[in-house]
């Protein structure tokens, strides 16, 4: 089961300072391009627009050359910074003052370039773990690329909240990322889902309340039907979030 439209929409309301007020908003795509589109549809869906201008002001770096972000963490392969500061470098150039970046993996690298390049980061993890606090989840799930599970990006932010971050074991992890590099390359099939979604009842198993499908591509292969427990999307988070900062702005 994911989580509908409106409860996403009351929670970012909910959790968004009063004073943040969104200007041009910054997309960091590329990571991988289909997650990139993934995203901007859920940015429409998230924003109660009646009308085409009424919809959030968005300027997208879709550059999918940027160096495998988990290899790099993993390391073994190529520090993708130079890339990732190249385009919210650019963002900012063309007026944008917050930053999405869609691709949870690439924030190990992300804060410190936007705060370099002075541009507000909207960050997908610690979004996700409000709205897990929010609804007084104990302990959750995590599907994720191996590079974000060593960095330690969910389980901080969710340790900060009193959450408990379940990950899975080394052949569930295989097959995590066996389904990911299927969805990059664009031939994920069924087996993929249906592999997800075993290591997904594993962790419910283990006491997972929520499966967070923190790496973009996972819902792209597991819509969550077949599941024990809710499955979290946060990149549907974000986008309610940047859409609630945007609906502030506006008013």
């Amino acid at each position: 089961m994911t989580q509908g439209h409106g409860r996403t929409r009351e929670r970012a309301e909910r959790d968004t300072p009063s004073g943040e007020r969104p200007g041009l908003v910054g997309v960091l795509g590329g990571m991988g391009p289909a997650a990139t589109v993934d995203f901007y549809r859920k940015l429409v869906e998230e924003t109660a627009a009646t009308a085409d201008q009424e919809h959030v002001p968005v300027v997208i770096w879709g550059d999918p050359r940027v160096p495998d972000r988990s290899l790099s963490l993993l390391g073994g392969g190529e520090d993708p910074t130079p890339h990732l500061r190249r385009g919210i470098q650019a963002l900012r150039r063309a007026g944008c003052e917050v930053l999405a970046v869609p691709c949870n993996t690439a924030h190990a690298f992300v804060p410190a370039l936007a705060d370099e390049a002075g541009i507000e980061l909207v960050s997908i993890i610690e979004v996700t773990a409000d709205a897990l606090a929010a609804d007084g989840v104990r302990a959750a799930g995590l599907l994720a690329t191996s590079g974000t599970l060593r960095s330690g990006l969910y389980a901080g932010a969710l340790r900060r909240r009193g959450v408990t971050a379940l990950e899975p074991g080394e052949a569930g992890q295989r097959q995590v990322m066996a389904a990911i590099a299927a969805v990059k390359a664009g031939h994920a099939g069924p087996e993929h889902g249906r592999a997800l979604e075993d290591v997904a009842r594993t962790l419910a198993a283990r006491g997972a309340e929520r499966i967070v499908a923190a790496c973009t591509e996972i819902v792209l292969s597991l819509d969550g039907s077949g599941l024990p427990v809710p499955l979290v999307d946060p990149a549907r988070l974000l986008a309610g979030r940047i859409a609630a900062l945007a609906r502030r702005r506006a008013g």
